[in-house]
């Protein structure tokens, strides 16, 4: 095969795994979308309509059943909190792995990555007894902080990456100016790293945002929507099912449009 006829498979490869890549993602959400818009009696009638009928009745159902607006702002709350305690604690993580050597950095590297390796569920109910023990249990901050567990590696590494990819000698520079690490850090090195950092934050919501696992043990009255949906959509119509989905996914969806100029702009920052 000529270096032409290979080139040209490869590029064939590549626009065929991005059409199934999209087609994976996309078509559940468009059957999602489709069904909470259409009414409980097209829900289940067959075949499917291509568009839906823009009924809203069981998405308006939803929305006043009782406990989903608590739920939505449980959610909210936590990962809210959860956003914030991860950049707090791992963008310095980050900043650190990045500037300094020490025994043992790569070590710690892998150890940050295999805190997922370990299922929620195996450590759910020791979890659930300390939480008890220490008063907290059902709250949000105690759900916070288990979220803040599963968000914290990805947002050590995404900063890292970030930190890695500008070079020292910027803050080098500003020493020799005047400023002190800090300062350096504040006034250099920050404001090319803030669109990074966002979508790092970002990654750290929609964790939060879709957990059920955790929530589910952990909180009774204050749930959140997914462990609210878990709870109280089991036996539900297949309609609200479908309600309750969109519920979760939109916006979670929309808040990730919103920004996704930083997510585009982390991965310029990380590749340089």
């Amino acid at each position: 095969m000529t270096v032409d006829g290979t080139s040209k498979t490869m590029l064939w490869t590549f626009r065929i795994s991005t059409v199934v890549l999209c087609l994976w993602v996309l078509v559940p959400i468009y059957f999602l979308l489709t069904n909470t818009l259409s009414s409980p009696e097209e829900v289940v009638a067959f075949p499917k309509r291509v568009w839906p009928s823009f009924n809203l009745e069981s998405i308006s159902f939803f929305l006043t059943f009782s406990g989903v607006g608590a739920a939505m702002w449980n959610s909210v709350l936590v990962a809210s909190v959860t956003m914030v305690l991860s950049i707090a604690a791992g963008a310095p993580a980050g900043y650190a792995l990045s500037r300094f050597d020490f025994k043992g950095k790569s070590f710690y590297r892998v150890l940050i990555l295999m805190t997922r390796a370990f299922p929620l569920p195996l450590l759910a109910l020791p979890l659930a007894v300390l939480y008890i023990r220490i008063g907290l249990d059902d709250t949000i901050l105690g759900l916070a902080l288990l979220h803040t567990m599963l968000a914290l590696p990805f947002a050590v590494l995404i900063t890292f990456s970030l930190f890695s990819g500008i070079p020292v000698e910027l803050e080098e520079a500003a020493w020799t100016l005047g400023c002190n690490r800090f300062q350096a850090f504040r006034k250099v090195i920050l404001p090319l790293v803030l669109p990074g950092i966002t979508a790092s934050a970002i990654f750290a919501f929609v964790i939060s945002w879709n957990e059920v696992f955790g929530a589910a043990v952990l909180t009774i009255e204050n749930r959140t929507l997914p462990a609210f949906l878990l709870q109280g959509l089991d036996q539900a119509p297949l309609h609200l099912k479908f309600a309750g989905g969109a519920v979760l996914v939109i916006p979670a969806l929309i808040f990730i449009f919103m920004v996704r100029k930083y997510l585009f702009a982390m991965w310029g920052i990380a590749n340089r």
